[in-house]
């Protein structure tokens, strides 16, 4: 039995990682990857590939894959004066208007004028916290900009210039909904000949959207857990995926939850206790201490040191149980991080399961 304190502070998140076990590129193959089984009640961790994901589900289970597409987000550019940036779209709200980051020497004003790609030009109109709000003439459209324009944005510590082919392979062969800045990247690791596998098997999927922002590469700042805001995410669950979660649950199946994105969705959507259609945006923070009320199993990568994910996971899998799959992970080389490989988690059997 473990015991989970609500108490722990951020650095019992930290863990040493060797450098050549981040991973830069994809493999050439989605599939290919390695996958670490981890069963908590057995405490036993089972060296896969990912392509054999189908040997550890059963007929009825549902998969839940978050179908957010990444949005080319980054640009360059300059001010009117000259002075060099760097731009993020974090969320565009309109067809014109857009919440961003922005990187200079002097934050820009309300008025500054923005040269992008040598290409088009945006306006800062203010601020919204630590966003900057950006508008473009009324004839343009910054998703069609971006898609001419902008450069995949790849997690920071990937410090490599984007390249065409992380177009196709920083997202998911599912991915639908534009909206997105990062990858919800456990989704990555399936190809077209493991989904028509899997719905031979008998497995279900259903799909939600959460699209990720930049936020979710931001280090928590605060010792204390209890005092970290996270940051807002749009988050949409419909009413076709709770009624294939709740049939799931009624055939006896298992909600199988394909990266953390679609763990808050979940869970975002069934803070009642009940799951139910939920459109808005979501702050939830989950730690050690929480009761999921939907997921029975999740499909993660292996995350950053002292990050919300590796905390999230921790909440779901069990702290120790985490902390030597991932001593394991790293004696076995696997790879890390947003192109690295995945882990397949059983829930913590001390947590309370509702639908």
């Amino acid at each position: 039995m473990q015991c989970y304190h609500t108490y722990m502070k951020l650095s019992d998140f930290d863990y040493q990682l060797p450098a050549e076990l981040i991973a830069y590129e994809p493999l050439t193959e989605r599939s290919s990857s390695r996958l670490l089984v981890v069963d908590e009640a057995t405490e036993t961790f089972t060296d896969k590939h990912f392509y054999e994901l189908s040997q550890f589900l059963k007929t009825g289970d549902l998969l839940v894959f978050n179908n957010t597409k990444v949005i080319p987000a980054r640009l360059y550019g300059q001010k009117a004066s000259g002075g060099k940036l760097e731009v993020l779209i974090e969320r565009v709200q309109t067809p014109q208007q857009a919440l961003a980051h922005i990187r200079a020497s002097k934050a820009p004003k309300a008025g500054t004028l923005l040269e992008l790609e040598a290409s088009f030009q945006a306006t800062v109109l203010g601020r919204e916290g630590e966003l900057f709000k950006l508008t473009i003439s009324p004839e343009q459209n910054w998703f069609e900009l971006l898609d001419k324009h902008g450069h995949i944005p790849l997690p920071p510590y990937i410090e490599r210039p984007d390249l065409a082919s992380d177009r196709e392979r920083y997202q998911t062969v599912y991915a639908q909904k534009l909206g997105a800045v990062a990858a919800p990247t456990a989704g990555l690791h399936f190809d077209e000949a493991l989904l028509t596998k899997l719905a031979v098997q008998g497995i279900e999927t259903t799909t939600v959207t959460l699209h990720v922002g930049a936020g979710t590469f931001q280090p928590v700042r605060t010792e204390n857990l209890s005092q970290h805001r996270m940051h807002a995410e749009y988050v949409d669950v419909s009413q076709e995926a709770c009624d294939s979660i709740q049939a799931c649950k009624a055939r006896g199946g298992r909600v199988v939850a394909v990266g953390t994105t679609s763990v808050r969705s979940l869970e975002t959507a069934a803070q009642t206790g009940k799951i139910q259609p939920y459109t808005g945006d979501t702050r939830l923070f989950i730690q050690l201490g929480y009761e999921f009320k939907v997921v029975d199993l999740l499909i993660t990568n292996f995350h950053l040191p002292q990050s919300t994910l590796l905390i999230l996971v921790s909440a779901f899998a069990g702290y120790k149980t985490i902390k030597q799959a991932y001593q394991h992970a790293i004696k076995q080389n696997y790879r890390f991080f947003s192109y690295g490989d995945a882990m397949l988690l059983t829930r913590r059997k001390t947590s309370r399961l509702t639908v």
